[in-house]
C-alpha cells in the first residue's frame, strides 16, 4: 500500500481502535492489573483474538457488498431487523452510561469541578461532555469525528506508551506477585469480573456493524474505495492499536498498583482523581502529563466515536426496517435520545462506578454469541461475493471464537441461576 492510498483508506480501523480503547482498557484492564496481577493476562489475549474475525468481518462485508452489516442483517428477514434495533436499544444506554460517566469523571478531575463547587459535580460535568459531543457530530458529522478521533488517537499512544515506560523503569515485572492465593477465575465474584472484562475486551461484538457503517462514510467523503486486502489492513493497523493499549493499561495495574497493593476507588470523582493520583505518586510529577492526557483522551475518544456509532446504527437500522435510504435526521434523533438515556443512568447511578460498567460489560458479553453468528453467516454464505469470503484459517477462527463466547456465557448463565 502506497502512503496516499494509506492516508485515504485510514479511518474506520482508528476510530474502532477509539471506540476500543476506553473502559475495557483504562478501566477494566487496569483493574484485571491491580487486583490480579498478570493472573488474566490469559484473558485479555483471549478476548482479542477470539473476537478479531467479528470486527474484521464489518470492513469485509462494506467493501465488498457497498453496505453495511445492518443491511446485511435485513436479508434474514424483517424480524432480525427488528431484533437488532431491540438489542441495541437495550445495550445503548448501558454503553453510554459507563462510557459517559467514566468520561465526566477525569474532566471533572481535570478541571477540579467537584473540589471548587464542593459537591459531586460529575452528572453536570457528563451533560456538558454529551452537550459537546452532539454538537460536535450533528455540525461536522464524519469530517469532524474523523479529525477528532486522529488527533485525540496520536496523544493516548504517546501518553499512555510514555506511563507504561517510566512504570517499567520505576518497576521490574519480577516485583509483581504471583497469583493470589485461591484465586479462581471461574467461580463467584472472580467469574462475573471475568465475564465483565471479556464483556468489551477489546469491544463489545454486537458493535461490529460500526466499523462497517464507518468504511463507507470513508469512501464517501474520500471519493476512494480501497482494494479488499488495503481495507482490512488499514482494519488490522486500528486492531493492533487495541492490543498494544490493552497490554500497557494491564501492565500498568500491575506494575503500579498491585505491587504496592492500593485498590481502586469506586466513586466517579474519586475514581478519576484516584487512578491519575496513585499513578503520578508512584512514577513521580514528571508523568501527570502522560497519565492525564493518556485517560482523558482515551475516555473522551470513546465517548464521541460510541455515540456516533450508536446514532448511526440507530438510523441504518431504521432504514433498512422500512427498506428505504439512511435519514440524517433519524441519526440526529438517536444522538439526542441516547444521551438523555445515558444521562438519566448517571443520575440514577452517581457513585457506584462499577456497577454500571459491570452491568453494561456482562450485557454486551451475553448478546455477542447471537450477534457473532450472524455476521458469520453472511460473510461465509452463497450471496456473499466468492473473492471476499474469509479464509479458511479466518473461517475457523472465527467458528472456534464463537465457540468460545458460547461455552462462557452459558457458563455466566449457570452462575447466575445457581
Amino acid at each position: 500500500m502506497t502512503l496516499r492510498r494509506l492516508m485515504l483508506t485510514l479511518g474506520p480501523g482508528i476510530l474502532f481502535a477509539s471506540t476500543a480503547i476506553g473502559t475495557s482498557h483504562l478501566v477494566q484492564a487496569t483493574r484485571a492489573g491491580a487486583d490480579y496481577g498478570f493472573a488474566l493476562l490469559w484473558a485479555v489475549l483471549a478476548a482479542n483474538v477470539a473476537k478479531y474475525p467479528f470486527f474484521e468481518f464489518g470492513t469485509r462485508y462494506a467493501n465488498a457488498t457497498g453496505t453495511s452489516l445492518i443491511a446485511g442483517y435485513r436479508t434474514f428477514g424483517r424480524w432480525a431487523s427488528w431484533i437488532y434495533l431491540l438489542l441495541t436499544a437495550v445495550t445503548c444506554a448501558f454503553v453510554m452510561g459507563g462510557v459517559g460517566i467514566v468520561t465526566a469523571s477525569f474532566l471533572d478531575h481535570l478541571f477540579g469541578a467537584s473540589k471548587a463547587l464542593g459537591f459531586n459535580a460529575t452528572p453536570h460535568v457528563a451533560v456538558a461532555t454529551f452537550s459537546g459531543c452532539v454538537a460536535v457530530l450533528m455540525l461536522g458529522r464524519y469530517s469532524a469525528l474523523d479529525k477528532v478521533i486522529k488527533t485525540i488517537s496520536t496523544v493516548l499512544l504517546v501518553g499512555t506508551v510514555g506511563a507504561t515506560i517510566g512504570a517499567l523503569m520505576h518497576t521490574p515485572i519480577s516485583a509483581v506477585p504471583q497469583t493470589p492465593t485461591g484465586f479462581n477465575p471461574w467461580r463467584g465474584a472472580e467469574f462475573t469480573f471475568l465475564i465483565a472484562l471479556l464483556g468489551w475486551m477489546p469491544s463489545a461484538v454486537d458493535l461490529s456493524p460500526w466499523t462497517s457503517i464507518w468504511a463507507l462514510e470513508r469512501y464517501k467523503q474520500t471519493g476512494f474505495k480501497p482494494a479488499l486486502r488495503d481495507a482490512v489492513r488499514e482494519f488490522n493497523l486500528g486492531y493492533a492499536f487495541c492490543i498494544l493499549l490493552a497490554l500497557c493499561f494491564l501492565l500498568l495495574g500491575a506494575l503500579l498498583l498491585n505491587t504496592n497493593d492500593v485498590p481502586l476507588p469506586s466513586g466517579t470523582a474519586a475514581f478519576a482523581a484516584g487512578i491519575i493520583g496513585l499513578y503520578t505518586e508512584v512514577l513521580g510529577a514528571w508523568s501527570t502529563p502522560f497519565v492525564g492526557s493518556a485517560a482523558f483522551a482515551a475516555m473522551l475518544g470513546t465517548c464521541i466515536a460510541c455515540l456516533d456509532g450508536f446514532s448511526r446504527s440507530f438510523s441504518h437500522g431504521i432504514a433498512a426496517l422500512q427498506d428505504a435510504e439512511v435519514k440524517s435526521r433519524h441519526e440526529h434523533t438517536s444522538l439526542v435520545l441516547i444521551s438523555i438515556g445515558a444521562l438519566i443512568l448517571i443520575i440514577v447511578f452517581p457513585q457506584d462506578i462499577r456497577t454500571l460498567l459491570d452491568f453494561g460489560n456482562i450485557l454486551s458479553f451475553c448478546v455477542a454469541p447471537p450477534s457473532a453468528l450472524a455476521m458469520l453467516i453472511l460473510v461465509t454464505r452463497k450471496q456473499f461475493p466468492e473473492h471476499a469470503r474469509p479464509k479458511r484459517w479466518l473461517k475457523w477462527t472465527a467458528i472456534l471464537g464463537l465457540g468460545f463466547l458460547l461455552i462462557l456465557t452459558l457458563l455466566y448463565l449457570q452462575h447466575v441461576l445457581a
